[in-house]
Formats: C-alpha cells, sequence, structure tokens
C-alpha cells in the first residue's frame, strides 16, 4: 500500500470514490478507512502508526463541518497529507477554511470542495518523484489528455 484514504464518516464515501478511481488508473495500491478524529482518536492514531510501519508514503483525508481530519492527521506523521474539503455546511467553505488554515510547520495540502480525484491525482504526483513507472503513465496520462481535449475541439463547439 502507497496511499491510505481517510475520511470520517460513511456518508463521504461517495465523494471519497474519486481518489481511489485515480489512484486505480496508474495502478497504485491504496487502503481506505472510515475513522474520525473526534469520535475514534485513539484508533485514528493507531491506523496513522501502522501506515506506516506498512510503507505508506502519502494519505489522503476527506472531512466535513469541523473538518480536523486532515490537520490532526498532519500532526501525527510526516507523510504528505491531502485534504479534501467535503461540503457539508455551508457549502463546503468551512470545511475547505478549516483545512487549509493550518498552522506553521505542520501543513496539509488541500483540493478543491468535493474533488477527492484531484486529490488521488496529486498523490500520483508525488509518488512519481520517486517512482519512475509511475512518473512515465503520468507523462502519458497527460499527453492523452491534451490530445483528447485538441481532437474534441477540432470539430468545432455547437451551441
Amino acid at each position: 500500500m502507497k496511499v491510505a484514504i481517510i475520511f470520517g464518516s460513511k456518508s463521504d464515501l461517495e465523494i471519497m470514490k474519486g481518489a481511489a478511481e485515480a489512484l486505480k488508473s496508474f495502478g497504485i495500491e491504496y487502503k481506505a478507512y472510515i475513522l474520525s478524529a473526534h469520535r475514534v482518536p485513539e484508533k485514528l492514531v493507531e491506523t496513522i502508526k501502522e501506515i506506516e510501519a506498512e510503507g505508506g508514503e502519502c494519505i489522503i483525508a476527506g472531512a466535513g463541518l469541523s473538518a480536523h481530519l486532515p490537520g490532526v492527521i498532519a500532526a501525527h506523521t510526516i507523510l504528505p497529507v491531502i485534504g479534501v474539503p467535503v461540503k457539508a455546511a455551508l457549502g463546503g467553505l468551512d470545511s475547505l477554511l478549516s483545512i487549509v488554515q493550518m498552522p506553521k510547520a505542520i501543513p496539509v495540502a488541500t483540493v478543491g470542495i468535493n474533488n477527492s480525484f484531484n486529490a488521488g491525482m496529486l498523490a500520483v504526483e508525488i509518488l512519481s518523484i520517486k517512482y519512475s513507472a509511475i512518473r512515465e503513465k503520468l507523462i502519458r496520462y497527460r499527453i492523452d489528455m491534451k490530445e483528447k481535449f485538441i481532437n474534441e475541439n477540432n470539430e468545432g463547439v455547437e451551441l
């Protein structure tokens, strides 16, 4: 397992599937967990240590409402943590601000509201620094994406 995907509630499952989709498309192993920073803090810390011991290299954490999960994880590991603000109250802006406004020296990379796919892609980019096979797949992905975009627009756009 290279990446852990952690989210605080079963209700976040559908939103967090995007991260798994991105990782799967690059053949990256992951494990997913439902853990709450508030309801099971001891289990969360125990799981973070297990992720580290198993060689995990990045953690994606989705959270809504108070959105403390990514920050609490970052406080307990030096692995890169990518936060996914989950839309809850205030359209998800509260979650976004909670995740992005981390104290100095405990950063959490943060993607857009409900955009777990981008969290998965950021994990791919992080891993591509170390793994040449992932880097090559990412380069090919970007080339294919550009070609598809250009080809779709060569025919013009109907309004």
